[in-house]
């Protein structure tokens, strides 16, 4: 699909960057490494498959909106991400939550879903040539509504998500050998106290307890890759979560485990960026989930803002895009979801770009010598430069719309298919 205007101004962009000695069809051929994977949730509202359908709930998630042309089935979800897939550069996998199986009109509990419930999955994602990731789901259930689940003093409970959080590892397992890319289980829980909690040893105990059951099992790293995934606060755990960062940050580190760090999981004032080359001494993965929290993890669309972009240039600033597992996790029910996919994973995408369109190595020397003016300046230039030139020719290469081009396909599959839903 190629454009002559586009490659005219890449012409330009590229001797404009070239100025600096930034190779910008280097920084094309990185961005293959910069893989997303995509969450299935924002389809359908984090509403899953199970029958009788389940309402969202128990775990402090809330969505948004009412937005028409919500995903109804796995037909209907399948067909949406190929769409979003359809508009993306680069190159995507598919983040799934374990309430999206293949269950049929027969209701399956948590802790009896099995790898069979997920072979359409496995199937869908060998014919696009992908790798799907994994989450138990531990929210939207009768047993979650306490607000504790792998940390619960109910003995019952807990031993029920244990079951279920092991099933999740065996089914990603199954996943990562069929489709010859290892699947990331991830493993977020909402438990927590609304209010000022007085015994949180015992349930912090209780969720290293669990965690280590769950963990006896051992998978080969080419199949599986287990994330734990860590939360400021929540609705209805806002005094006291018992994952949080300082619970999983040394439980990984001593168990060989990834860290998630989720950019709405923190205090407002908290860099995630920073984070980065802090952890990457010690781990030699980590997993992301990028959103946008507006004031609270509010998850909105991620667009290009300057949290994200400081995300990826301290990976790339690091030299560590491929020790970087990088997912999406927001879910806005008041736009269309088609484009709330492709605008945000474009965002990321492009924060990337530009971070691989930095000087970083004169950056570094100006550092290093302590000439913070000259840094400072270099800094401020790259801001000024034509940047959308290249990435309208990324776009162009990967042979998916650049520009505002992108708007009219959502707008025409909004008309034709999400309308008729």
């Amino acid at each position: 699909m190629k454009n002559e205007k586009i490659e005219k101004a890449y012409k330009v962009a590229k001797e404009k960057y070239a100025e600096l000695d930034i190779d910008t069809d280097a920084a094309i051929r990185q961005m293959e490494d910069a893989v997303i994977s995509l969450h299935c949730w924002q389809t359908d509202d984090v509403g899953g498959f199970e029958k009788p359908d389940a309402a969202l709930g128990g775990g402090g998630i809330q969505v948004t909106g009412n937005y028409p042309g919500k995903a109804r089935n796995m037909n209907d979800l399948m067909q949406d991400i190929e769409k979003v897939m359809s508009l993306l550069p680069g190159k995507q996998r598919l983040n799934l939550h374990a309430i999206y199986g293949d269950f049929g009109d027969k209701f399956v509990d948590r802790n009896e879903i099995d790898a069979k419930h997920y072979e359409k999955w496995i199937d869908w994602a060998k014919k696009l040539k992908t790798g799907l990731d994994f989450n138990p789901t531990c929210f939207s259930h009768p047993k979650a509504d306490e607000g504790y689940t792998l940390s619960s003093k109910n003995e019952d409970t807990r031993k029920f998500w244990i079951e279920h959080v092991k099933r999740c590892r065996e089914i990603g397992a199954v996943m990562g050998k069929e489709l010859n890319t290892p699947c990331i289980n991830n493993i977020w829980i909402p438990d927590g106290s609304k209010d000022t909690a007085v015994d949180r040893y015992t349930n912090r105990s209780l969720l290293k307890k669990s965690l280590d059951e769950i963990f006896e099992t051992e998978y080969p790293e080419e199949y599986l890759k287990d994330s734990v995934e860590s939360k400021l606060f929540g609705i209805g755990s806002e005094s006291m979560v018992v994952g949080s960062y300082d619970f999983y940050l040394p439980y990984a580190l001593k168990n060989n485990k990834l860290i998630c760090l989720d950019n709405g999981h923190y205090h407002p004032t908290e860099q995630v960026g920073d984070k980065i080359s802090a952890c990457l001494q010690f781990f030699d993965e980590i997993m992301l989930h990028l959103t946008r929290g507006v004031r609270w993890d509010s998850d909105h669309v991620v667009v290009l803002n300057d949290e994200i972009l400081h995300i990826a240039q301290e990976i790339i600033r690091a030299n560590s895009l491929k020790r970087v597992n990088i997912g999406l996790d927001f879910f806005d029910a008041s736009l269309n979801r088609i484009g709330a996919y492709v605008v945000g994973t474009r965002a990321a995408q492009q924060a990337f770009l530009i971070s691989l369109l930095e000087p970083s190595d004169q950056l570094k020397i100006y550092e290093n010598e302590n000439k913070y003016f000259e840094r400072l300046a270099l800094l401020e230039i790259m801001k000024t430069m034509p940047f959308g030139a290249v990435w309208d020719y990324y776009c162009m290469v990967n042979d998916v719309p650049a520009g505002i081009d992108y708007i009219k396909e959502i707008q025409t599959y909004e008309r034709d298919i999400l309308n008729k839903r």
